[in-house]
């Protein structure tokens, strides 16, 4: 991937911002395993590093320890036996372990990533992840989901220095992780439409550049859906490189919103959900891809069918929104809407601006019928029964996500628009 290219790209960008990242090397490439302690070793990488993984991702890059150990680095292992949270528990655990490292090395992905992410930033360690599966777009995100007093929120953390993908083991990854990368890749759309949104009616910051490379990156992935399942080396490689991209748009807004809207905090809503009831919330992925299939459908159905509105002061009955979290989460939720989102917004102004919300809609998002058709052709599940969500959890999941985050999304305007998001999920 050629890093120099899309920093010369940004340059005099129109939005009036300097973009850069810190990532300074992607290597993507066939039976590249072997290569890894050269791959760092020239790209400076500290000879003294702790490597994180779990028994299946160090599994899956048989032939990374002899390369490190060829090019003379000095190893420090932390293996967990199937890493699928990412808590701050362990994040603590990683960051005692690198206090006489100067490096972190993620093997693997999704949650081990964001634990030594964060760690390393931290730490102040250089970070390097080296993937095993096309699974999520975090790879190089500065900002990472993690687990605190079973709420889950975005914490500042470390872009990886480097990026090593072997397509040799991508290819090989179960398909249910390849199907969840491309689940997590078409949520771009409705994160796109979220900004845009916010943008209009609150003043928030929005570059076109940084979208239009989010864009590229998820209408690549669309075309490459019935191949996701393939053991292909060549669509492994393609998609990692766009996951990658996404990663990179973050970096360059400063922001997570290139890569995530609401389709992304309905999945914290069901995680959070479950993890305090000792639920396995399944993979990050397949929620989001079930969640974007239904606000896609929900946010066509609503431009198509509310021509105009009339808008009013936020109504939320906020004795409603906590009987829809855990006790245990009324802090973080009270703490994210003191002041609330909506206080933003002008409801003459949304009113004035609901045409230009519904063209942005029409303009943005992939119809129900290609939606459904990509992620079917991609073996990615659309149905919340697959992710293990009963009808009254999803009801309470699209209505009352918005209140996690302190973020403009489309369905935190319901109450303004007296609207329920439900009646239009058909």
């Amino acid at each position: 991937m050629d890093l120099n290219k899309i920093l010369k790209d940004m340059e005099n960008c129109p939005c009036g911002r300097v973009h850069t990242f810190d990532t300074k090397v992607v290597e993507i490439g066939s039976g590249i395993t072997a290569k890894t302690g050269k791959i760092l070793a020239d790209a400076g990488f500290p000879k003294t590093v702790l490597l994180v993984a779990d028994e299946n991702t160090l599994a899956a890059a048989d032939g990374i320890l002899p390369a490190l150990k060829e090019e003379g680095f000095h190893v420090k292992k932390l293996v967990y036996e199937n890493m699928k949270s990412a808590r701050v528990e362990q994040v603590v655990e990683i960051e005692a372990l690198a206090e006489d490292v100067d490096g972190i090395i993620s093997v693997g992905t999704g949650s081990l990533n964001d634990l030594c992410r964060v760690a390393s930033f931290r730490k102040k360690k250089m970070f390097c992840i080296f993937a095993t599966a096309p699974s999520m777009d975090g790879f190089a995100s500065d900002t990472a989901p993690i687990i605190e007093n079973n709420f889950k929120s975005s914490w500042q953390a470390a872009q990886p220095a480097v990026i090593i993908a072997d397509t040799k083991i991508l290819a090989a990854a179960p398909v249910e992780l390849k199907s969840s990368g491309f689940g997590d890749m078409v949520a771009k759309y409705i994160g796109l439409v979220d900004w845009k949104l916010s943008t209009l009616l609150t003043g928030e910051y929005y570059c076109e550049n940084i979208a239009n490379l989010t864009k590229t990156a998820t209408d690549r992935i669309m075309d490459l859906a019935e191949r996701v399942t393939e053991n292909s080396e060549e669509a492994a490689g393609a998609i990692m490189e766009s996951l990658v991209m996404t990663g990179l748009a973050m970096k360059l807004a400063g922001c997570s919103r290139p890569a995530s809207g609401a389709e992304h905090v309905v999945s914290h809503y069901l995680e959070c959900y479950k993890v305090i009831r000792g639920i396995w919330p399944d993979y990050h992925g397949k929620k989001v891809g079930v969640a974007t299939v239904l606000l896609n459908r929900a946010y066509h159905n609503i431009a198509d069918r509310v021509e105009s509105v009339t808008a009013v002061p936020d109504a939320t009955d906020w004795d409603e929104v906590y009987s829809k979290y855990d006790a245990v989460l009324h802090d973080d939720i009270k703490k994210l809407n003191n002041p609330t989102v909506t206080d933003e917004v002008d409801p003459a102004d949304l009113q004035a601006k609901w045409p230009e919300i519904r063209r942005i809609i029409k303009e943005t998002l992939p119809t129900d019928e290609v939606l459904m058709k990509k992620m079917k052709a991609a073996g990615a599940v659309v149905d919340p029964e697959a992710v293990h969500v009963p009808p009254a959890l999803l009801q309470d999941s699209l209505r009352f996500h918005p209140y996690m985050r302190h973020r403009m999304l489309l369905t935190r305007l319901m109450p303004m628009l007296n609207l329920d998001i439900m009646d239009f999920i058909d």
